[in-house]
């Protein structure tokens, strides 16, 4: 693979903010034990400017390391709890009569912050998950006929649990598909959890998040983008994203493949990762990391393949495998 090595300014500048990164994996591993791989991943879309979905069983620690984040970003943060009896309105604001001057005002909702942590998304109707349909896309919410754009950076960070567990509502496709990646929580390894258990003898208040200041402002969030954005791809590279991304689309395995936002999404996020990994240029190895986060969601398996057992993820690595990676 052609490298393409930044200048020398440019260079400084890429080490300084990979600096600053680095700490932000510090302070994640001082309260999360292990998951590291998770983190990056995590990382990885905030920087591509995506939006991540969380998905694990309770008690993994997906609202923990969402709270985590926004504690160490210097932005604008909130949660909303998804349940069954949510509203919209509950969610994007509502407009309410102000006698004073018998003219209507909009109370901005909870989604209007830099990170919205969104607790449990699958626990709310479709009429709820809707809400976000535009916010998450457009980076803009529409209410009565007014239009309030967002503020930059803009992260949505969704926690959700297995469908199969009760009192679930499975997110459209539409919904799926605004999300940059679906990352899966496991259990933590035996020695992992050993950690967490002499963690917690030794201090038990190495869970309060009080004492966690931010590592990153908002402009370096921004900045860390635009470094993203001008990670070197090659030509070849490029094509083997659009091959990947065009098995979803002929497997016998699939009944719905991966759209275009997914190829642009896969993009984005190998060159974020590069970046994470200190790196200005793209190697294959960011793209096969990547893909199965960004395709799993956005892939619906066939009826037969559902049967013999096979998951999403699964598919999508075979898939990758049958791409010839580029030289």
């Amino acid at each position: 693979m052609e490298e393409n090595p930044a200048s020398g300014p440019e260079q400084t500048r890429l080490a300084c903010l990979q600096e600053r990164m680095g700490l932000l994996r510090e302070r994640i591993a001082s309260v999360i034990v292990g998951q590291q791989h998770t983190v990056d991943l995590l990382l990885t879309a905030i920087l591509a400017d995506g939006h991540v979905l969380l998905e694990g069983v309770p008690g993994v620690a997906k609202t923990l390391m969402a709270k985590l984040v926004s504690r160490l970003i210097e932005a604008d943060f909130s949660r909303i709890q998804f349940t069954p009896d949510l509203m919209p309105s509950d969610v994007l604001g509502t407009s309410v009569l102000n006698m004073k001057t018998s003219e209507f005002e909009f109370h901005r909702g909870p989604v209007f912050a830099n990170i919205v942590l969104v607790d449990e998304i699958n626990r709310a109707p479709a009429k709820t998950q809707a809400a976000l349909f535009e916010v998450m896309e457009e980076r803009q919410a529409t209410v009565d006929g007014t239009t309030y754009p967002m503020s930059e950076p803009y992260i949505v960070l969704a926690t959700q649990n297995p469908v199969e567990q009760e009192g679930t509502y499975k997110l459209p496709e539409a919904q799926l598909d605004r999300f940059l990646m679906k990352i899966t929580i496991d259990y933590p390894s035996a020695e992992e959890e050993l950690e967490i258990l002499a963690r917690h003898q030794q201090r038990r208040d190495f869970l309060k998040l009080d004492a966690v200041g931010p590592v990153l402002s908002c402009a370096e969030v921004t900045e860390l983008r635009r470094c993203a954005a001008d990670i070197y791809v090659e030509d070849s590279l490029l094509k083997y994203i659009v091959q990947i991304v065009q098995q979803t689309r002929q497997s016998k395995a699939v009944y719905l493949g991966a759209s275009p936002r997914a190829t642009v999404g896969l993009l984005r996020a190998a060159k974020a990762y590069a970046l994470l990994q200190g790196r200005d240029f793209v190697t294959p190895d960011d793209v096969k990391l990547v893909a199965p986060c960004v395709l799993q969601h956005r892939i619906i398996l066939t009826a037969e393949a559902e049967m013999e057992g096979r998951t999403p993820v699964k598919v999508v690595r075979r898939l990758i495998d049958k791409v010839e990676v580029p030289q």
